[in-house]
């Protein structure tokens, strides 16, 4: 998720409760090789402790992608993924994220030049369609024989504005052992499905109900760095998991207010830059972050509205410390 998963937030979800894979924010790849490209890396900076870590790129063009694979590759990321489901219409226009699902021609073509620029591996997120289901799009992905795909279950013209549709992940599984018949089962493409997982316990149950080797979690996480606590220790018991994922008033105010220091003291440094002083990236990003953390308890809407008005992690400690006080 843009400006979310960012890798501040990366950091902290690797302290709290790492997952078996994390994803970057997904990257413009024609940005990548472009005379600014400089402004972009800054989305592909991770650390260790992330890893195994995937960059997500979009593009609609062939070219761009296999230069900016190549430099995913010099970067020592483990994965790269293409985003063939994106709806933002900025996205769209370049011919990259859902409009690749309009076009399979070129989508086999920038995976072809992803697999050239970067080698292996390379996945694919997706749709189950643009403005219906297609099984045509996930049967021609899973035909190129893909580490892993990732697949929302909705269409790009459901958006997020009905549930995902997880009972087609049924469908999905059969598809790919039919097409993958002469493959080892270990060899198979992985599935990975997204759409409407509310919590560690709740990916648990959709994988033994639906038969999917994974979930992806994107708005989910969204407030929630310990999202993955316990994964390791007691995947297998989902009463175990649900405790887990309880944080109380005082849990989330913390977090942030540690996310907010390490956000400013990565993102919001001044730096030289000839005539002009610039910042990776201005403090407001952070202020997206301060609803998800913030909710469901008394007064949780009010201090929202004070932290909106904060210009630092400064203002944001003295208006949590007194809100503690309380």
């Amino acid at each position: 998720m843009a400006n979310v998963t960012d890798s501040v937030f990366r950091k902290l979800i690797a302290k709290y409760g790492k997952p078996d894979v994390m994803w970057t924010e997904f990257v413009s790849a024609d940005g990548l090789i472009s005379a600014g490209k400089k402004k972009l890396l800054v989305d592909l900076v991770y650390s260790k402790k992330e890893r195994p870590v995937v960059a997500q790129l979009f593009t609609g063009h062939l070219a761009a992608m296999r230069e900016a694979a190549g430099l995913v590759a010099e970067l020592g990321f483990d994965g790269l993924d293409i985003n063939m489901g994106c709806p933002d219409r900025s996205v769209e226009r370049q011919g990259g994220g859902a409009a690749m699902m309009k076009n399979p021609k070129a989508a086999l073509e920038v995976l072809e030049a992803a697999r050239a620029g970067f080698g292996e591996p390379v996945s694919v997120k997706t749709r189950i369609g643009y403005n219906k289901v297609d099984w045509d799009w996930i049967k021609l992905l899973l035909e190129q024989q893909l580490p892993a795909l990732t697949i929302h279950l909705r269409t790009r013209k459901e958006m997020s504005d009905v549930p995902a549709h997880w009972e087609l992940m049924l469908q999905i599984i059969k598809m790919r052992d039919k097409i993958q018949a002469d493959m080892k089962p270990s060899e198979r493409t992985l599935i990975i499905g997204n759409g409407d997982v509310e919590s560690l316990a709740d990916g648990v149950a959709k994988c033994k109900k639906y038969g999917c080797d994974g979930v992806m979690i994107g708005r989910g996480i969204f407030g929630r760095p310990w999202f993955f606590e316990g994964l390791r220790e007691s995947v297998k018991k989902v009463d175990t998991l649900k405790k887990l994922s309880e944080k109380t008033p005082a849990d989330h105010l913390k977090i942030l207010l540690e996310h907010t220091k390490l956000f400013e003291k990565t993102y919001c440094k001044i730096l030289a830059g000839g005539k002009n002083k610039k910042r990776l990236k201005n403090f407001a990003v952070m202020k997206k972050h301060f609803k998800a953390y913030i909710s469901g308890w008394d007064g949780a809407k009010e201090l929202r509205v004070k932290l909106m008005e904060t210009e630092n992690a400064r203002d944001v400690e003295r208006i949590v410390k007194s809100f503690d006080s309380e």
